[in-house]
């Protein structure tokens, strides 16, 4: 303890120094701990449940003829037909059990009150596998998935039983609607689990046979060519991935050979050989299913490497002023040695003093790390802010700690030891009180700097790469004219709503909104554009050539009247839809160039060609236009074949997205869609209401969120590294006043001796540029991946970087060259 307030007397001592270096730890730790916040939760952490380490994941790569539906649990080699995963759990072999489950979206209805939602279908040994306990009533078990459409019970999220049912205890074998289903509440799942795949977060369990009634107008249950379920297990123990991997394959092999393979038609012998030879993936399954797991890696890998430079560079800088400081502290360390104190005492002393400073550091980096976190939360869409915890958990705090304690001994140890080193006699008769070694010092100082220098070119370079990357997606040709358009959804059929009922109300939807003062045009679409949504089937189309392994797969959208103009798409030949195109009508469709090119259709001539969805052989849809090329479902990627139909010619639509243009303000129309959907159904719920621009930017929020991460980062690694720099020149210039002053009084002018100062500046800034620009280039060879239309080495960036550096250099290093060349030469040399 006597150590410690030493320790604080010292420090208080200089409390300039002690404040720079409580900042740079403050930044360069904060900044780590909130990326690590959110590389703890999207890469590391896992279920919170029992023994978490012996699930595991099953996926069914290979091909998958039929339909195919997959969501953020895993891409489309992932899932399972439904009676495959009754086969596969029949069996279980090395597992406890096999779980499926798979997302759905829900309108809830309770005490009058309809919200919409999140719901997760599972099987009913879903809770079972995971081994977790309900916080109120019970959870599902294995006799509340036995009949299809037959279990009309529903466990409830902590979260969602809290928020919005105030932790009500008689909701339990009380009654919730469902998409429009009466459901007993069974139980509450506990306050910690927020189900099995991170970036969805379910309000509502339901057994995975009542599909057909939560998802109306879908149906599957018995198609061994649909696949659509995602499967995890539960290791037996003593069993290892191995074993149960050769295990499972030999039962499925037998299924897909005996069972699937017959059931294949139009398929080559190629195709059918790769069927026959598939096998399932069994991987660790600790942290669930998602696909974030493996979207989020990249990036987060690549910010923490950022942060950890910052902080490299942080620790740099305070080791500068450490050693500067131990040099003004000679004597003072001398004369303790004198007195009797052993190297080992003056160690732990000047150790204790530079993790003390670290402590406190660390202490400071919390609020940087919650600050970091507030700003990361408000760049991320709707959807993740309520899915991806943002905040400072234990093990975030448990992290900034040890990066505290680790930083505070890594650069005190240097500067600890050089100051306990000296010559005891030749600091006590030195005139000018330097230590012996203080030439080794400067040079491991200048070598820190130089360090920085290349650090921070690394960062510069990185984030101009990011930069020009986010400029390059905001210059994007989308296609249409997303301003001024409000956007949001409704889902009758969730509400019990039959699917002539919902097109009727879709159709006073358009009429309703159509007449609120401002707006200009309405029209509806199924498929959600920029969504990430991607909706697509196989197609015929007249003149085109089909046949086994013959892409002829194509995205579509079923859309109102008057959708092109609403959303500025140009109609290059023919029409657009129109409130005549109608069921008992003519089937017509609409296609965009990329459909026109995949399929060989000359866009002069395209108008009035035959096509038919799901090769039924006739065809039965008649090309009554086609529209330039308008972005789908990413921002970023290439326009696919597409085509249009009418929703009322399509027989099942129960949900549709609205675009709606106006003349004013988008905001100021949005109270008045809510009311006007409310006016028609006061029960049914507006869902995702922002302005087009709006979904645009969450579409690429990613890019967004890197760039200017890192470019935030890089500048404050900058402003370090130029701190050091000033810190280092300033103190060599003190040091060297007396030689300063003997070349001034031998006739050198100031010019000269600034120029000497920046020289110095000009080594380290060559030396450190170099290694930086090529630790850069590796670094955007890594990040290749998350640049959009550029390469990892663009040289415009580099020259940007180089100078841009190059001046922050010059601009440290010239106050310390100016006060040099002021120097007087009489007073110098007399300077002790």
């Amino acid at each position: 303890m006597s150590g410690l307030k030493t320790a604080f007397r010292s420090l208080t001592k200089t409390p300039f120094v002690s404040a720079v270096a409580i900042l740079s730890l403050a930044l360069g730790i904060g900044a780590n701990a909130a990326i690590f916040s959110l590389f703890d939760e999207m890469l590391l952490r896992a279920l919170p449940v029992s023994e978490a380490e012996r699930l595991v994941n099953l996926a069914a790569p290979g091909p998958k003829p039929g339909s195919q539906s997959c969501n953020m649990a895993g891409d489309c080699e992932a899932v399972f037909s439904y009676r495959m995963f009754r086969d596969l759990a029949e069996a279980q072999g090395s597992f406890t059990g096999i779980a499926a489950h798979v997302q759905f979206g829900a309108n809830l209805a309770y005490a009058g009150q309809t919200e919409n939602g999140q719901g997760m279908l599972v099987s009913g040994s879903y809770f079972p596998i995971l081994g977790i306990r309900p916080a109120a009533g019970r959870l599902f078990g294995p006799s509340d998935d036995q009949a299809v459409g037959g279990h009309f019970v529903a466990v409830l999220s902590h979260d969602y039983w809290e928020t919005r049912l105030g932790s009500d205890p008689g909701v339990v074998n009380g009654t919730i609607i469902i998409n429009g289903q009466p459901m007993t509440v069974v139980g509450v799942a506990p306050p910690d689990f927020k189900g099995t795949t991170l970036g969805a977060q379910p309000d509502v369990f339901v057994p995975i046979t009542m599909r057909e009634l939560m998802n109306p107008g879908w149906s599957g249950f018995d198609n061994r060519r649909s696949y659509w379920a995602y499967l995890f297990a539960r290791l037996k123990p003593e069993v290892s991935l191995e074993q149960a991997r050769s295990e499972i394959n030999a039962l499925y092999q037998g299924i897909i050979n005996e069972v699937e393979a017959p059931l294949q038609a139009g398929m080559s012998d190629q195709t059918m050989e790769r069927f026959r030879a598939k096998e399932i993936i069994v991987e660790k399954g600790r942290q669930g299913q998602s696909q974030l797991h493996t979207e989020a890696r990249t990036p987060l890998v690549f910010l923490i490497s950022i942060t950890g430079v910052v902080l490299l560079i942080a620790c740099a800088n305070i080791a500068n002023l450490l050693l500067a400081r131990g040099a003004h502290r000679g004597p003072e360390i001398a004369m303790r040695a004198s007195l009797g104190a052993s190297r080992t005492q003056l160690l732990t002393q000047l150790l204790s003093e530079s993790c003390l400073l670290a402590i406190l550091g660390g202490i400071a980096s919390l609020f940087v790390a919650f600050w970091t976190l507030a700003f990361i939360g408000s760049i991320l869409p709707p959807e993740a802010q309520s899915t991806v915890t943002v905040g400072l958990s234990p093990p975030v705090i448990l992290f900034a700690g040890l990066l505290s304690i680790g930083t505070g001994i890594l650069f005190g140890m240097y500067p600890a030891l050089h100051s306990t080193r000296a010559d005891l006699v030749t600091i006590l008769k030195a005139n000018s009180g330097q230590p012996a070694g203080a030439r080794s010092a400067a040079r491991f100082r200048a070598s820190l700097v130089t360090a920085q220098i290349a650090l921070s070119m690394a960062l510069l370079v990185s984030a101009g790469l990011f930069i020009k990357s986010l400029m390059n997606v905001s210059r994007v040709d989308l296609g249409l004219s997303s301003e001024n358009i409000v956007t949001f959804a409704i889902s009758p059929e969730l509400n019990g709503y039959e699917f002539d009922q919902a097109k009727d109300f879709f159709q006073r939807t358009e009429d309703e909104l159509a007449s609120i003062p401002g707006v200009t045009s309405v029209s509806p679409a199924l498929v959600p554009i920029l969504s990430g949504s991607n909706w697509g089937t196989d197609v015929s189309v007249d003149g085109f050539e089909s046949g086994p392994d013959i892409d002829d797969n194509s995205r579509f959208n079923s859309i109102g009247p008057g959708y092109f103009r609403t959303l500025g798409i140009n109609i290059m030949a023919g029409r657009e839809f129109t409130p005549s195109d109608v069921g008992d009508e003519p089937t017509v469709a609409v296609i965009n160039e990329a459909f026109a090119r995949k399929f060989g259709l000359d866009p002069r001539d395209a108008v009035g060609k035959g096509m038919s969805i799901n090769q039924s052989g006739e065809l039965d849809m008649r090309i009554i236009g086609m529209v330039e090329d308008a972005k789908y479902a990413e921002v970023k990627d290439v326009v696919p074949p597409l085509f249009f139909t009418p929703y009322r010619q399509r027989p099942e639509v129960g949900a549709m997205t609205f675009y709606v243009r106006t003349e004013v303000d988008p905001a100021s129309v949005m109270g008045a869609i809510r009311q006007v959907i409310g006016s028609l159904d006061p029960n049914l719920p507006v869902e995702s209401l922002k302005t087009l621009e709006q979904q645009v930017r969450e579409n690429v929020f990613l890019d967004r969120m890197i760039s200017t991460l890192s470019a935030a980062f890089a500048i404050l690694a900058t402003l370090l590294a130029a701190v050091g720099l000033y810190g280092v020149l300033s103190y060599s210039v003190a040091q060297r006043t007396r030689e300063i002053g003997l070349r001034m009084a031998l006739g050198a002018a100031g010019p000269r001796v600034r120029g000497m100062v920046l020289r110095q500046v000009g080594r380290m800034m060559l030396v450190g540029g170099v290694i930086g620009v090529l630790a850069a280039l590796a670094m955007g060879r890594g990040a290749q991946s998350l640049l959009f239309e550029m390469e990892g080495n663009d040289p415009l960036v580099v020259a940007l970087a180089v100078v841009l550096l190059t001046g922050v250099a010059l601009g440290a290093g010239y106050l310390p060259a100016l006060r040099a060349s002021k120097v007087d030469p009489m007073q110098a040399l007399r300077y002790e």
